[in-house]
């Protein structure tokens, strides 16, 4: 099962530390591990929100370190794509997988994908016995959708007032945080029906 997805900046923001990064969306499955584990379940809602919080501040830190370093090790520069070239700023993004050990935020071993794309980061956090290359492919559809319909890419791009497109994404590519296997006819029926919700 998929933890939760996340959408964060990669690159230095003017309001940002060196090292930070900010998540700019994200949505968590799965069951509340505030109400799973037992000294937790004393925190009040809003304690555990902040806790929520602080779990995907780390796994954005982690994955703009990842992607960072491998900025740095492939010594390519990065270009800014216009809009109309998200497919080429898709196909040159930095890709990998980062291992979160157990308590370091979750309570148990997860790892996380990641993409790159300019100055943005997306990634999907997965519980340890999930197929990592189903999950590759559904990260690259999701982040393909994103940049496609949502045009994150170009200036002044809000993709906080885009939440609710984004969550209809995830509702059909990833319901409930499950990965799925997609036959042909299946995956151009999916791309119909979203292109359809998007152009709305």
């Amino acid at each position: 099962m998929v933890r939760c997805f996340l959408i964060h900046t990669v690159c230095p923001v003017s309001a940002l530390g060196s090292g930070e990064s900010r998540v700019l969306y994200s949505r968590v499955f799965g069951p509340d591990e505030g109400v799973l584990s037992a000294q937790q379940r004393e925190l009040n809602p809003e304690e555990r929100r902040l806790l929520q919080e602080e779990k995907l501040a780390v796994v954005a830190r982690q994955v703009r370190s990842a992607v960072s370093l491998t900025r740095e090790a492939s010594g390519r520069l990065l270009v800014e794509t216009v809009p109309g070239e998200e497919a080429l700023a898709l196909q040159e993004a930095d890709s990998g997988v980062v291992r979160l050990r157990a308590g370091d935020p979750f309570s148990e071993e997860m790892s996380a994908l990641w993409l790159g794309v300019q100055s943005l980061g997306f990634a999907l956090v997965c519980e340890p016995h999930e197929n990592l290359l189903l999950a590759e492919v559904t990260l690259r559809n999701l982040t393909r959708h994103c940049l496609e319909h949502l045009h994150m890419l170009g200036q002044g791009s809000e993709v906080l007032l885009k939440s609710n497109r984004i969550d209809v994404l995830l509702s059909r590519l990833l319901p409930h945080g499950q990965l799925l296997f997609l036959n042909h006819r299946f995956a151009q029926s999916l791309e119909k029906e979203v292109a359809v919700y998007m152009a709305k």
